[in-house]
């Protein structure tokens, strides 16, 4: 009975996630509390888990675009049975952005270096037009050499990541005149087994939280 009731809540969680991926969103930097991450309504009631395990696993988005070489790189063919990480965002994120990626590289570190290199982190700007490849790749450097970098169209980009229940709005100016991008801020990890995404991460995942659970995902367990 136990193990019914807490599918149920998952599978709820997804639905919550889906339902609200086109309301609520986060914008990095806008200091607006107002505006919670759509990773706030996936957490699973009375669990003090980073993660949460979906029980419908998103399709992984069919998505080509451009990496940091100017090559184009063709998501599904270049990570297919491989553990993959998924986080849309942008270079000139003052917070969230950067802290994830930060996160992720510092935990990723902790692996053995041969699942260091099956593992692909995948970095989706949702600023193309500021993040061009030479950009993504400078930005991308300081952090970690083996996350791939795409940029490409930003309709393309918009309508890949609402597949995954992400949504991203058109990069806009501030009262300041700051240009800010408005976009969901989970991380999506897609197992090696099947390719599907089954589990999800919200900006208050920690490095330990990665830490503990990457080893998992490389294998396709559930953390």
């Amino acid at each position: 009975m136990h193990s019914v009731r807490k599918n149920k809540k998952k599978t709820l969680a997804a639905a919550a996630l889906l339902a609200a991926a086109t309301f609520t969103l986060s914008a990095c930097g806008s200091g607006d509390d107002s505006a919670s991450p759509v990773s706030v309504v996936s957490e699973e009631p009375g669990s003090d888990k980073a993660a949460t395990v979906l029980d419908k696993p998103f399709e992984k988005p069919d998505l080509v675009l451009t990496d940091t070489y100017g090559k184009s790189y063709d998501l599904r063919k270049e990570t297919a049975g491989r553990p993959t990480l998924i986080y849309f965002g942008y270079t000139n994120c003052p917070d969230i952005c950067p802290l994830t990626m930060n996160n992720i590289a510092v935990a990723k570190k902790q692996l053995p270096q041969a699942e260091q290199d099956k593992l692909r982190v995948v970095f989706v700007t949702t600023d193309p037009e500021r993040d061009t490849a030479s950009a993504l790749g400078k930005w991308l450097k300081g952090i970690d050499t083996q996350v791939v970098g795409l940029t490409g169209d930003f309709a393309t980009i918009q309508a890949g990541a609402r597949t995954l229940g992400i949504s991203i709005e058109p990069p806009t100016k501030d009262k300041d005149g700051k240009v800010v991008s408005t976009h969901g801020t989970q991380v999506v990890a897609f197992s090696p087994k099947t390719d599907g995404g089954y589990v999800l991460y919200g900006e208050d995942a920690t490095v330990d939280d990665y830490t503990k659970d990457l080893p998992k995902l490389i294998k396709g367990q559930n953390p």
